[in-house]
């Protein structure tokens, strides 16, 4: 059967295309040699089932591996401690392969607690069990939980990390598990966020015993490479390896779900797309760019999952919304809870300094979502976009002299009598609002990051195959203004092309506004002012 490229549950070789994991395998197995519990907390499918059901085959020839997964338990079995106990048992003789592999005094013990028969069915009477099966195993034993957040703010979830870490700190004297690595969203070092307000017993740090997990589990370039050379070799397409890897790289920041997606889109749907002649064709640049359109029009569980945290948490849409448009640099924190939630949730990365959105994807999504429903004063400026949108696009090309030409004449009409702090703060928000009904279904956008702030932004604007480049910034005088021409000559260079769009908002009373075109070191740049 031939392979593709999943997006659905865990990855299998012989099933699926995918990224080669033996090196983060290999640096998890030395924390595992070296007896460490540990957490693997990771957004929304970001592979971490995959590695784990991965990790279990590549232990079990040193270990004896109990691999569970706490989304089979229902959540009635975690609100009460005997039914817990019941279920947790059951789970752990389902998992263990072959009967030999537990001792036969454990396996009666287990199958009463699975039974609900066991004189005790308590927590702490089940983890005596394991210890004794930890003391008569031949072969280590290994504890591993994925989706451990999927019930964790109960109390039963509690006193199972209590009795993973008494035994832990105990097992120079208790036998207890070599090694313990639980697997979930949140990260349940720090389980307060998920805790019941109204729960009658709190407990302090339950897993503060965890090691650091320091293993990269989004792709790299070169980990893009090698999934794209197994499906060159058998489709011999005559892609560009190395390019098609940096620009799915570039889109996706390398977050696994979006990397296997957009390989899937190119390989299912636009290959048989119109105007795409077969695989050849559609795994190019032009091919990639429609993927890119036809993934951030989709619904998916990942977005639903993106969108939902923005609406379940008003404070951390607040910092998302101030980082996109209105340039507010976020300085990381360890101490910020809500940076921390949008780092936990895969929205942002950092640097060790500042935060920024994780990958192009998500930024234009969240642009989007941000822009789906203006305000009255934004909806004229909307509205007029919509109403004149036919005449920007001629023979499927964008032109972004009139958009810009355009955009002068309305906002100059809507808002030219705005101060600076309405420039500063929501001119690229009008752009953006007055572009994305243009180039809806058919183009997208997204903001070089590099280049995000309060007084510059970059705006890199796919369409039909062609990539335009718009400045965006507030006037801060002459001097200002020639170096920010120079600053997009650059980028011109780096994207090899010969025409570039500067607009600038000036809220000087004197201003003029209007539309220029100038030819810099033979570029041609058109600049507007507004």
């Amino acid at each position: 059967m031939a392979k593709c490229f999943n997006v659905n549950a865990d990855c299998k070789r012989h099933l699926h295309y995918m990224v080669d994991i033996s090196d983060r395998l290999e640096q998890i197995k030395k924390m595992v040699d070296a007896g460490e519990y540990f957490t693997i907390n990771r957004a929304r499918q970001y592979g971490k089932t995959t590695t784990l059901k991965a990790l279990e085959g590549y232990l079990k020839d040193g270990y004896t591996v109990i691999s569970l997964d706490f989304q089979m338990m229902s959540y009635t079995e975690f609100e009460k401690e005997e039914m817990f106990v019941e279920a947790l048992a059951r789970e752990i003789m389902e998992a263990v392969e072959g009967g030999n592999a537990i001792p036969q005094e454990i396996r009666e013990e287990l199958e009463a607690f699975a039974a609900g028969k066991a004189r005790r069915a308590i927590l702490s009477e089940l983890f005596r069990c394991l210890s004794r099966w930890c003391r008569q195993s031949e072969k280590k034993m290994v504890l591993i939980v994925d989706e451990v957040d999927s019930a964790s703010n109960n109390q039963v979830f509690l006193d199972f990390l209590a009795q993973l870490r008494g035994y832990y700190i105990s097992r120079d004297r208790k036998p207890a598990f070599h090694s313990v690595i639980l697997a979930g969203v949140y990260d349940v070092k720090n389980l307060k966020r998920k805790i019941d307000s109204e729960s009658g017993r709190r407990m302090n740090s339950p897993w503060n015993i965890a090691a650091d997990f320091l293993v990269e589990m989004s792709f790299s370039e070169k980990d893009i490479q090698g999934m794209l050379k197994e499906y060159e070799d058998d489709y011999e397409t005559g892609m560009d390896i190395s390019k098609m890897a940096r620009e799915i790289h570039e889109y996706t920041g390398g977050y696994p779900f979006l990397v296997s997606r957009l390989c899937k889109l190119i390989d299912e749907r636009i290959s048989c797309s119109p105007g795409f002649q077969g695989r050849n064709s559609a795994w190019t640049k032009e091919g990639l760019l429609e993927a890119v359109n036809l993934l951030l029009h989709e619904k998916n569980t990942l977005f639903d999952s993106l969108i939902g945290k923005m609406d379940s948490y008003p404070e951390l849409r607040e910092s998302i919304y101030s980082l996109l448009f209105q340039g507010q640099s976020i300085m990381y924190s360890p101490d910020n809870d809500v940076i921390d939630l949008a780092l936990m949730f895969g929205f942002v990365k950092t640097d060790g300094a500042s935060v920024y959105v994780a990958n192009r994807i998500f930024e234009t999504r969240l642009y989007n979502y941000f822009l789906t429903a203006p305000r009255e004063q934004e909806s004229r400026m909307y509205k007029a976009a919509t109403e004149e949108k036919n005449q920007f696009i001629k023979a499927g090309r964008l032109n972004m002299r009139l958009v810009l030409e355009k955009f002068v004449q309305h906002f100059d009409d809507l808002y030219g009598d705005q101060g600076q702090t309405f420039y500063e703060e929501d001119g690229r928000r009008y752009f953006l609002l007055y572009l994305r009904p243009i180039i809806n279904g058919k183009g997208n956008y997204y903001i070089e990051t590099q280049t995000r702030n309060r007084e510059r932004t970059d705006i890199i604007i796919d369409y039909g195959g062609e990539q335009m480049i718009v400045e965006l910034k507030v006037w801060r005088g002459n001097a200002y203004h020639v170096r920010g021409e120079k600053q997009l000559l650059d980028y011109l260079d780096y994207y090899h092309l010969d025409k570039g769009y500067m607009l600038s908002f000036n809220f000087n009373k004197n201003k003029e506004i209007g539309i220029r075109e100038i030819v810099l070191d033979g570029r041609t740049l058109v600049e507007a002012v507004v």
